[in-house]
């Protein structure tokens, strides 16, 4: 046989190979009904060529054929951030038994690519859209011309079912009520509290979960101890601010024995800054978070936090693409699906009940009263 050039293996190498037409290699390899007219050491041949040379299907022209591209676009709004990663493998985890490709594009949290993105999403006749969600996301007629194409699309983290897009999020609310009660239950009573930033849109339920659990145990949250992280800039953003906000913390002069930070990231760089001032978790302050990422389990100490059930929401979020694009009676396009997962306390180092010595003020020691 000839020496190729570059190039996959097409089934024209192995009909020469095989000194056969294009037309049967193709009938025998595609396992078309016609192929059990083809002698069985003659099929035999074709097939141990194939293996032979390393042929593989080309999907492409599979999919010209057949008019479907086999292919969900799945849009992260930032692939370093770690709560993008379960959520990534639910999905792929989901598409894969149903024989669908997922197409990964990162918008590294800027708006000009989203909409790039978005764009190449349609033009490549993806036959579904997952978008793993922030702020970013917010305001686009894009989403529009994704509908207006009848192509199936999911939300994960945020609540879009207003704009008819189906969406599956925690219960935040819930969460941020399971983090204060935590707390309480711990015999906290002087709590800082770290917001979300205002643009996202997990932010004021998690805060209203926080504010109803404090009034349920009759604890008055300090304002000077409530603070929140700007906009977010990039994946460090939250452990940054989390290291500022630990630092205004300590300088406010007010009693302090825990803090109740937005997402595991702020939480870690709260421990960071409090590590920082000679302070001990869980010691003298407990810190808890939210999200359960790789990095709080990672952590010393350990991260207490309230997880996202990420990686099953990013299963359902494919298994809600599939059924619309199958046309399952369950998937109707015309009404939106919402599942609000429900969050978990998991307990780890950071979280003890307060020392009667630790009600502490800014600049006290690790040993100040």
């Amino acid at each position: 046989m000839a020496q190729r050039k570059t190039g996959h293996v097409t089934l024209l190498d192995i009909a020469r190979a095989c000194d056969l037409s294009v037309s049967t290699v193709s009938i025998v390899l595609s396992g078309a009904p016609l192929s059990q007219n083809v002698a069985a050491k003659t099929r035999e041949r074709i097939r141990a060529m194939a293996q032979k040379l390393g042929y593989h299907p080309d999907a492409y022209a599979r999919s010209l054929r057949r008019r479907r591209s086999q292919t969900i676009g799945v849009l992260a709004f930032d692939l370093s951030d770690p709560f993008c990663i379960p959520i990534l493998r639910g999905i792929q985890a989901g598409l894969h038994p149903a024989q669908f490709r997922p197409l990964l594009m990162d918008a590294e949290s800027e708006r000009r690519l989203f909409d790039s993105y978005l764009k190449m999403i349609l033009e490549v006749r993806a036959e579904g859209v997952i978008v793993i969600a922030s702020w970013i996301f917010e305001e686009t007629n894009l989403l529009a011309d994704i509908e207006k194409n009848h192509v199936p699309i999911v939300i994960v983290g945020r609540d879009l079912t207003a704009r008819k897009i189906s969406s599956v999020l925690v219960d935040n609310e819930a969460g941020g009520a399971l983090a204060m009660r935590h707390l309480c239950n711990l015999g906290h009573r002087k709590i800082a509290v770290i917001r979300g930033p205002e643009e996202l849109f997990d932010s004021e339920p998690r805060w209203k979960g926080v504010q109803c659990a404090a009034a349920e145990a009759g604890i008055r949250l300090d304002p000077q101890l409530v603070f929140q992280l700007p906009g977010l800039v990039g994946p460090t953003s939250g452990f940054e601010g989390g290291l500022d906000i630990s630092r205004r913390i300590l300088a406010s002069g007010r009693p302090c024995t825990a803090v109740l930070a937005f997402d595991d990231m702020t939480a870690l760089g709260v421990v960071r800054g409090l590590d920082g001032a000679g302070l001990r978790v869980p010691q003298d302050f407990s810190v808890l978070g939210f999200d359960d990422v790789l990095p709080a389990a990672m952590a010393t100490p350990g991260i207490t936090t309230i997880r996202q059930p990420l990686t099953e929401m990013g299963s359902l979020s494919a298994r809600w693409v599939l059924d619309a694009i199958e046309g399952r009676p369950s998937a109707s396009r015309r009404i939106p699906r919402l599942h609000k997962a429900q969050p978990e306390l998991v307990v780890r180092v950071s979280s003890a009940p307060p020392r009667e010595a630790s009600l502490l003020r800014a600049g006290a020691g690790k040993d100040g009263a």
